[in-house]
């Protein structure tokens, strides 16, 4: 079976990818700059050290397949303006070290499969029925900015004869973290927390969709480009919360709607983001062939919250 080589492996995506991939019978490469003490098969490990521009040269010569995912968590800290620059450089520096590592060394790669963001794209205009779709320009903002830079930077891997796809990846509903378990927090004590008027749509994926995403983009050798990885059914903030609450406290629990300039206090700029409208489509990904696992939120939450 093939080999595939993983940034980012350790994080939320990748550890679940990672756990697909094995069950499928590949073999996974995780580049860290950690080696963990304990191994588990199927898997090895491979040291990398982004701001010293340095990976290690085997993991390539062994590897079938590369998946980015290595990048700073967006919505892990506040952003200053250090934080910024944070986010930016550990995107463009990996994808660089990534392009500059394929161009030096022998390698066997057939594909890169690269993650990126829907902060591709802005928030839904008024005439808007169909959602963004991969050919709408980014947005000109700090999420924007990001994503353009982030796929040009991944992007020379074309010239090198490598076939490149990037997924554009929507909020990612998971148990063990990310966007999920800010939801759940204030319904431990029995609050929906609605932010802002909760109209604005989220355009959402299960992590066992997404990975299987990836996977299938490893094995489809007709995908090209970028596609949007997010579920065919968005669904509004306050649909999302309100779903929850009644999926784990039934009908105990207060809604409680939380002011566009109070999450501004808490969170700063990043406060536009939790308020942005932002429908993204699914159909270029459904015609490529994708079918998905968990298509509506209902689905999804019975997966992913079933005891």
């Amino acid at each position: 079976m093939a080999t595939v080589l993983i940034t980012g492996g350790t994080g939320l995506v990748g550890k679940r990818l990672t756990e697909m991939l094995v069950s499928k019978g590949y073999e996974v490469i995780i580049v860290t700059r950690k080696i963990p003490l304990t191994a588990k098969k199927n898997i090895q490990y491979a040291l990398w050290n982004v701001a010293a521009g340095q990976i290690d040269s085997d993991a390539f010569k062994n590897s079938d397949y590369i998946i980015h995912l290595a990048g700073a968590g967006v919505a892990d800290k506040r952003w200053t303006i250090k934080r910024k620059k944070e986010i930016v450089d550990s995107r463009i520096k990996s994808c660089e070290l990534l392009v500059n590592a394929l161009r030096t060394n022998e390698n066997k790669i057939k594909a890169v499969i690269s993650a990126s963001a829907i902060g591709w794209y802005g928030p839904d205009p008024s005439t808007h029925e169909n959602g963004f779709d991969e050919n709408d320009v980014p947005e000109n903002d700090f999420l924007g900015n990001t994503c353009k830079l982030w796929e040009e930077s991944i992007q020379p891997t074309t010239l090198l004869g490598k076939r490149l796809v990037i997924l554009r990846t929507g909020i990612v509903l998971s148990k063990f973290g990310g966007a999920l378990k800010e939801f759940l927090t204030p319904l431990k004590f029995g609050i929906a927390a609605i932010l802002g008027n909760g109209k604005q749509k989220i355009s959402w994926i299960d992590i066992d969709d997404l990975c299987a995403i990836y996977i299938n983009a490893i094995e489809n050798n007709n995908w090209h480009g970028s596609y949007n990885a997010v579920a065919p059914s968005p669904v509004s903030n306050k649909q999302l919360t309100l779903a929850l609450a009644k999926k784990l406290r039934g009908k105990f629990f207060i809604p409680i709607y939380v002011p566009g300039f109070v999450l501004n206090f808490i969170l700063g700029e990043m406060s536009i983001e939790v308020l942005k409208s932002c429908t993204v489509s699914a159909e270029k990904i459904k015609h490529a062939g994708y079918n998905f696992l968990y298509p509506t939120l209902e689905s999804s939450l019975d997966h992913l919250l079933k005891k």
